[in-house]
C-alpha cells in the first residue's frame, strides 16, 4: 500500500513475477482496494492471494507508528508474515524508515550485528558494485562499518555469485592519510578482518568496478545513491536532446539505437528492484517510492532469491570468524559502562 502509485503499481508487479518467475505472491493491504486492482489483471492460475490490513504507513509518517501506533499496518503485518513462515520475504515500496523499522522490531537483528543496512546495486563496467549504507543509518561508528562491510560480503557471495568479494571502505583519496576519523578508524579495523579488503576507494571506483563491495555511512551512501539516479536520468535527458539537434544526429542514432537501449537498460534502476536490509533475521526488501511495475517485479525476484540463498546464517558464520570485530563491539560496551 505504500509508494507514489500504490497500489496499481504494486498490484501489477506482482502479477507480472507471478507470471514470469512462478514466485508465489501475497498482497498485504485493504482487501476491497487489492481486489479490485487484482480484477484488472488476467490472474488464472497464478499464486496471488491478498492478506487484508486496515491501516497504512503514510510517506510522512514517523518509522515508529509502523511498530507502535499502527499494529495492522500493511508493512508491519507483511513482516508478521515473514516471521511466522507464511512468507519468505517482505517487499516494500513505503516509507523506507518504516519498513526499516518493521524489519528490525518484527524479525529482530542477527546476533552480533548492532545495525541493519540497506544495500544498493550499482551496475560497473565489469558487472555490479554492492554499496552500504544508502540510507538506513546517518550517524555510525567504526564498529558499524565494520559490520556492514561484513554483510555486504556475505551478500555478495551468496546472492550475487561473486566468488571472493573485493570489499572497499569509501573515502575523499585512496591513501591511508585521507579519510576522517571514522574512515581511518573503520580503515584499521578492516584490515584486521579476514574479508578481502582492499583499503580506500573514491565514488569513482564503484562505477570502474574496482571493487565488488563499498562500504560508507547511511548519509554519504544516500547522497552517492541520489546523484547516481539523477545523473543518470539526466544524462539520458542530454543525449536525447543532443541527438535531436540536427538531421545528422538523428541518421547516427538509427546505426546505434540497439546500443543506447542496452545502455539504458544497464542503468535503469527497474533492473535492480529494490535494496536488500541486511542484517535483520529474515529478509525485507526496500523499493524506491517511485518504482514502476518493473521495478515491483524485479524486487520480487531478487527478493525470492535473496531468500534461497542463506545469508543471514552466513551472516553469523562470518561474524564468529571474525573475531576482533566481536572484541571492538565489546570494548565499545565496556567504555559505555565504565
Amino acid at each position: 500500500m505504500g509508494g507514489d502509485n500504490a497500489p496499481a503499481v504494486e498490484v501489477e508487479g506482482a502479477v507480472m513475477a507471478c507470471r514470469e518467475f512462478g514466485i508465489p505472491v501475497t498482497l498485504v493491504g485493504d482487501q476491497a482496494s487489492l481486489a479490485a486492482e487484482l480484477a484488472k489483471h488476467t490472474t488464472t492460475g497464478l499464486d496471488i492471494s491478498i492478506f487484508h490490513a486496515s491501516e497504512v504507513v503514510g510517506m510522512h509518517d514517523s518509522a515508529s507508528d509502523a511498530v507502535r501506533k499502527k499494529r495492522n499496518s500493511s508493512v508491519r503485518l507483511a513482516f508478521d508474515l515473514v516471521k511466522d513462515g507464511s512468507a519468505c520475504a517482505a517487499v516494500s515500496a513505503g516509507n523506507s524508515g518504516a519498513t526499516m523499522a518493521a524489519g528490525m522490531f518484527v524479525l529482530k537483528r542477527i546476533s552480533g550485528i548492532e545495525r541493519p543496512a540497506i544495500a544498493q546495486i550499482f551496475p560497473n563496467l565489469n558487472g555490479k558494485t554492492l554499496v552500504l549504507d544508502v540510507g538506513g543509518n546517518v550517524d555510525c561508528k567504526p564498529i558499524h562499518l565494520a559490520q556492514f562491510a561484513i554483510m555486504g560480503e556475505v551478500y555478495a557471495r551468496y546472492a550475487m555469485g561473486i566468488p571472493n568479494p573485493s570489499v572497499g571502505l569509501l573515502s575523499n583519496g585512496e591513501e591511508d592519510s585521507k579519510g576522517n576519523e571514522l574512515t581511518r578508524e573503520t580503515n584499521t579495523l578492516l584490515r584486521a578482518t579476514s574479508l578481502n579488503y582492499s583499503g580506500y576507494v573514491e565514488g569513482r571506483d564503484i562505477f570502474k568496478g574496482s571493487v565488488d563491495v563499498v562500504v560508507c555511512d547511511g548519509f554519504v551512501g544516500n547522497v552517492v545513491l541520489k546523484l547516481s539516479e539523477g545523473l543518470s536520468d539526466a544524462a539520458s535527458k542530454m543525449l536525447k536532446k543532443e541527438i535531436l539537434k540536427s538531421w545528422i544526429s538523428k541518421l547516427g542514432y538509427l546505426f546505434v539505437r540497439g546500443a543506447f537501449n542496452r545502455f539504458k537498460k544497464i542503468v535503469d534502476y527497474a533492473e535492480y528492484g529494490g535494496a536488500p536490509l541486511l542484517g535483520i533475521n529474515g529478509v525485507g526488501m526496500i523499493c524506491h517510492g517511485g518504482s514502476n511495475v518493473k521495478a515491483i517485479k524485479n524486487a520480487i525476484r531478487f527478493a525470492h532469491e535473496y531468500a534461497s540463498s542463506g545469508v543471514t546464517e552466513h551472516v553469523s558464520e562470518k561474524l564468529s570468524e571474525n573475531a576482533v570485530v566481536n572484541i571492538q563491539r565489546e570494548n565499545q560496551k565496556v567504555q559505555a559502562i565504565a
